[in-house]
């Protein structure tokens, strides 16, 4: 079914219902570095799965790690490391969790700043991880 957009509407509109995202993929540059950011200063879960595949679990969604060089198929046709832009809501103040990102050396980039989210007004942070993806930790401002 084909599909263009015409003065900013979608012609043709899928009876799909996509729900929510279940897990995404990140290319990293190192495994371990990748896992202690995200588990260490994030605080997501580290889970292994199939073949010593690597996770990280958080709320109802993971991220599925592929290491360069060693990515599983199929992938996207240019998997690139440090390409990501990332948007985590947390229910943690951000105070607390600048008091973190301090206690674990990892520099704010930009935040606090106001933002907009899918659903409702944030206040974010902005940090990279070890592959340079950019990291935005928010609360909604509900």
């Amino acid at each position: 079914m084909a599909f263009c957009m015409r003065a900013g509407i979608l012609d043709g509109l899928s009876s799909m219902n996509i729900k929510s995202l279940d897990h995404f993929v990140l290319t990293v540059r190192n495994l371990e570095k990748t896992l202690w950011f995200y588990h260490d200063v994030l605080g997501m879960e580290i889970i292994t799965f199939g073949p010593n595949r690597k996770a990280l679990a958080y709320g109802d969604s993971k991220i599925n790690l592929h290491e360069v060089g060693r990515e599983f198929e199929p992938k996207a046709n240019h998997s690139t490391p440090g390409s990501a832009d990332l948007c985590f809501l947390t229910d943690t103040p951000l105070e607390i969790v600048v008091e973190e990102l301090n206690k674990h050396q990892a520099p704010i980039e930009e935040g606090p700043v106001k933002r907009t989210g899918a659903q409702h007004p944030l206040m974010s942070v902005y940090i990279r991880d070890p592959d340079g993806n950019l990291v935005e930790i928010s609360n909604e401002i509900i």
